[in-house]
């Protein structure tokens, strides 16, 4: 997931793309915890995902307190 594609998206849908990628990253924990992981990486790349979107989320909304 690049950064250009989630700037586009609104903020409800960065929302549900959040709930969205946390809900994953608890299912691969739960994987990994029960050793049925098939990629370790993916949980890496789910964080980051998750970092990004916070990321994102946070500029959008120094921008509407900006415009104000």
């Amino acid at each position: 997931m690049k950064a250009a594609e989630l700037k586009d998206k609104t903020p409800d849908q960065l929302k549900d793309q959040l709930i969205a990628l946390k809900k994953e990253a608890f299912n691969l924990r739960f994987q990994q915890a029960t050793g049925q992981i098939e990629s370790s990486a993916r949980m890496r790349a789910v964080r980051r995902d998750v970092a990004r979107v916070k990321t994102i989320l946070n500029q959008k909304a120094a921008d509407a307190a900006a415009s104000n």
